[in-house]
């Protein structure tokens, strides 16, 4: 008798009580919270749109930026998280400074008080030719005169139709000698593919509270033609959408997938 109410005590312990409907809602909300609070403070998903940052980035890679490391410190968090000044060379997402609301992705080539100039094509900091291994050449670059853009800022841009108005004349006051100063709170960026990108040389510096944060990886890209952004009709959206579910397989660019950006 003894041994069959060790038994059943026994079997009692084992059984693991049932969860709750309010327990399984509660779980549920704590993790839309937490998953609410990560994607709309700590990452965001971006789409990279254009060919300006090849072959770092390519059309069609979807990355997740950190929106947290270039945020501004806060005290009461401060020491737990992993707040940094943006560096040289960083790539950062940014609200452009000439088209509100556009973002955009480029890599920083001067930071507060750097002197930056370009000659025949190669970038001076402070006075030293870069070496960029991650810069892209294409085919058509060698056969394209642009006087502008290759010796940045001898040559005025009067005749260049991608520079803003409001930058050929505010650029002036930022020029010393043969440089180019970039101002306090300011940066000054570059596309890794400098044939086809607008950029600081065509619209200006970046202003420091425009900066979003820093792509960290891709976590998956799609073959995308190089002018899809431009296509907002929903018509356009359901046809790419179509392409998207048709040739998820044979398209995505699978050897991207997890990739950190550099």
């Amino acid at each position: 008798m003894a041994k069959k109410e060790n038994n059943v005590e026994e079997n009692g312990a084992d059984e693991k009580p049932k969860e709750t409907t309010v327990e399984f809602l509660s779980s549920l909300a704590a993790v839309l919270v937490t998953g609410l609070f990560i994607i709309t403070f700590v990452l965001q998903a971006f789409e990279i749109p254009s060919s300006s940052m090849e072959n770092t980035l390519l059309i069609g890679d979807h990355v997740f930026v950190n929106r947290i490391q270039f945020a501004p410190r806060s005290s009461w968090v401060g020491p737990l998280l992993p707040y940094r000044d943006v560096h040289f060379r960083d790539i950062v997402v940014f609200l452009s400074p000439a088209e509100p609301g556009l973002y955009v992705v480029k890599r920083i080539m001067g930071l507060p008080g750097d002197r930056i100039h370009l000659r025949n094509g190669v970038v001076y900091r402070n006075g030293v030719a870069l070496d960029e291994p991650y810069v892209f050449h294409d085919e058509l670059e060698k056969e394209t005169v642009d006087p502008y853009r290759n010796n940045f800022p001898a040559v005025p841009p009067t005749d260049d139709p991608n520079v803003y108005p409001n930058w050929m004349v505010d650029s002036q006051s930022y020029i010393q000698g043969d440089d180019i100063v970039v101002p306090p709170d300011h940066y000054f960026a570059m596309g890794d593919h400098r044939r086809v990108s607008l950029d600081s040389r065509y619209w200006g510096f970046i202003p420091k509270q425009n900066v979003i944060g820093r792509p960290m990886f891709i976590y998956w890209s799609f073959e995308t033609p190089d002018n899809q952004y431009r296509k907002t009709a929903w018509s356009d959206r359901i046809l790419f959408l179509g392409k998207v579910v048709l040739h998820f397989f044979d398209e995505t660019r699978w050897k991207r997938t997890l990739q950190v950006v550099k």
